[in-house]
C-alpha cells in the first residue's frame, strides 16, 4: 500500500474497517428487506460515517491541487488507487487517455488611468498569453454577453473588453448555464471582433477578492487571446471606474503555456454482484480540481461520499448488481474522463448512473430518468429519502458532468441534488479548501447515496433503457 499516499488519517477509517475480498459475506440477510437493510445502512451512515471526510481530508491534504494532466493529477490516481485498494474494492485500475495541457504562468492586472490602482485577476483555462512585459489598452465594458454580441466591431478592436453579469445564488445552481456564457463564449466572441483581451467578472457569487477561473475553448479558427477573470469586489469596482467620464486604460499580465500532450486518467473500482447479467450501477465523482484551490467541494467530496455509500453497501453483503465506482479524470478541462469511459464502455450493461458533482452541502431533491417500469424503484427510493428531508422532483430529467454523455444515449440516470446556494461562492476559487465541508451535512449526503444504492443494486426489474437525447 502507498502509506505516503493514503496517510494515517485516511484509513482511521477504522469506523468502517475494510473485509479481505474472501470474508465478503456472499450476500444480503434474507431475513431483511431491501428497504429495512436501506433503512438501517442510511440510518448508521447519517450517525457516524467518517470514511468520506477520510478521503476529502485525505486526498485535499496530501495531493492538494490537482489540475488535469499534470504530475499532480498523476499523484492523485496513484492516491486513489492505493486508498480504494486499501478499502477492499474489486478491479481497482486506472485507465488512461492522452490530452493536450494547459498551465498558468504570472498574473497581474491593474488600471493605469484615470484611478491607478491594481486589480486580482486569474486567467481563464486555455487562455492565451501576453507579453512577458504585459499589454495595455483601453478597456471597453459590457453588462451582459449579449451586449458584446451586439456591437460592431469596431467599438472594441485593439481594446479589453470587460464583460460583467447578475449572477445570483440559487439553490438548484441554475444560473451558472446562461450566466457561465460570459465565461465559455466570451472570449471567442471578443476575438473574433478583434479585441487584444478580455477580462469578465467572475462566475461565482461570493464577495471574498477571489477570482474564480473555469475552462473556456476557442470556437473553430479564432485566434486565442489573452482571457482572465476578475474577482467579484474588483469587477465591481471596474464597473465604477468606468462609469466615470474618463477612458480607462488597464495593463494585463497573464502569461499561461501549453505544454503538449500529458495523460490523465479515470480510476475505477468495483463491488461484484451476484449476477452479471444484472447489470452495473455506476457512481461517479471527479477526481481532478482546478489549480487556485484544493479541490475540497469540487470535487473531492464528492468522490468520498460515492465511495462511502459504495463502501457500506460491499460491507452489507454482495449486491444483486456490481457497483463500479468511477473516479473520472480531466472533468474541469473538458469531460475528457467522461468522454473517454463513453468510447470504451458504452456497450457496457449499465442498469443506472449516478454523479456527486455539485459540493458537499445536504442532498434536497432526488431526481430520476429511468423507464416507467422502473417506477417501484423510484418510489421506494423516495420513500427513503424523504426522512432525510429529501424531496422527491423530476422522473423525467437527471443527468451530471462526466455521466453526461452516457445519459444523453440513453442509459437509465439517478440524481440526488444538493444544495447549491453557496456552491458558487466557492466554485473555481482559492476558496475551495477542506474547511468549507461541513461533516454533518455530508453525512446526510452519503445516506442518501447508500439508501439510493442499496436500492439500485439489489432491487429487481430493469431501470431502463430510456429515449436517448437529441
Amino acid at each position: 500500500m502507498l502509506r505516503s499516499l493514503t496517510g494515517a488519517a485516511m484509513f482511521a477509517a477504522a469506523s468502517l474497517p475494510a473485509l479481505p475480498a474472501s470474508s465478503q459475506p456472499a450476500s444480503p440477510a434474507a431475513a431483511e428487506s431491501i428497504h429495512e437493510r436501506a433503512e438501517r445502512l442510511r440510518d448508521e451512515a447519517l450517525g457516524n460515517d467518517t470514511l468520506a471526510w477520510d478521503i476529502t481530508e485525505g486526498l485535499t491534504t496530501e495531493i492538494g491541487p490537482r489540475l488535469a494532466g499534470t504530475e499532480a493529477e498523476a499523484r492523485a490516481r496513484a492516491w486513489a488507487v492505493g486508498s480504494l485498494r486499501a478499502l477492499g474494492f474489486s478491479n481497482v485500475r486506472i485507465e488512461t487517455f492522452d490530452m493536450a495541457v494547459w498551465v498558468r504562468g504570472e498574473e497581474r492586472a491593474e488600471i493605469v488611468s484615470p484611478f491607478p490602482q491594481p486589480l486580482v485577476v486569474t486567467a481563464l483555462g486555455n487562455s492565451g498569453a501576453t507579453p512577458a512585459s504585459g499589454i495595455t489598452a483601453e478597456v471597453v465594458g459590457f453588462e451582459t454577453i449579449e451586449a458584446l454580441e451586439a456591437v460592431p466591431d469596431s467599438a472594441v478592436r485593439g481594446k479589453i473588453v470587460f464583460v460583467s453579469h447578475a449572477m445570483a445564488p440559487t439553490q438548484d445552481g441554475s444560473g451558472y448555464g446562461y450566466f457561465g456564457r460570459a465565461r465559455r463564449e466570451g472570449p471567442s466572441i471578443a476575438s473574433r471582433k478583434g479585441a487584444a483581451a478580455i477580462v469578465i467578472r467572475s462566475i461565482g457569487t461570493d464577495y471574498h477578492r477571489n477570482p474564480h477561473t473555469g475552462v473556456q475553448t476557442w470556437a473553430e479558427g479564432v485566434r486565442p487571446i489573452p482571457a482572465g477573470a476578475l474577482s467579484i469586489p474588483d469587477s465591481e469596482q471596474l464597473q465604477r471606474i468606468l462609469r466615470r467620464p474618463f477612458p480607462v486604460r488597464m495593463r494585463l499580465v497573464l502569461t499561461p503555456r501549453n505544454i503538449g500532450t500529458r495523460q490523465s486518467g479515470n480510476v475505477f473500482a468495483e463491488v461484484p454482484g451476484r449476477d452479471p447479467s444484472a447489470g452495473i450501477v455506476l457512481v461517479a465523482c471527479h477526481l481532478d480540481s482546478w489549480d487556485l484551490g484544493t479541490g475540497a467541494v469540487d470535487d473531492a467530496a464528492g468522490c468520498g461520499i460515492v465511495a462511502a455509500a459504495a463502501h457500506r453497501i460491499m460491507r452489507a453483503g454482495t449486491p444483486l448488481r456490481t457497483i463500479r465506482i468511477v473516479w473520472f479524470g480531466a472533468e474541469e478541462v473538458g469531460l475528457f474522463g467522461g468522454y473517454d469511459y463513453l468510447r470504451r464502455h458504452s456497450g457496457d450493461n449499465h442498469a443506472a448512473i449516478a454523479e456527486s458533482d455539485f459540493g458537499a452541502d445536504r442532498i434536497w431533491r432526488f431526481d430520476s430518468r429511468l423507464n416507467p417500469a422502473a417506477r417501484p424503484a423510484v418510489d421506494r427510493i423516495a420513500r427513503l429519502l424523504f426522512p432525510l428531508g429529501i424531496v422527491a422532483g423530476s422522473v423525467t430529467e437527471a443527468s451530471g458532468s462526466d455521466i453526461g454523455p452516457l445519459s444523453a444515449s440513453g442509459v437509465p440516470t439517478i440524481a440526488l441534488r444538493q444544495d447549491g446556494t453557496r456552491y458558487f461562492d466557492l466554485h473555481h476559487s482559492p476558496d475551495d479548501t477542506l474547511d468549507k465541508v461541513d461533516l454533518t451535512q455530508l453525512r446526510q449526503n452519503v445516506a442518501a447515496w447508500t439508501a439510493m444504492l442499496a436500492v439500485a443494486a439489489d432491487m429487481p426489474g430493469e431501470f431502463g433503457p430510456v429515449p436517448a437525447r437529441q
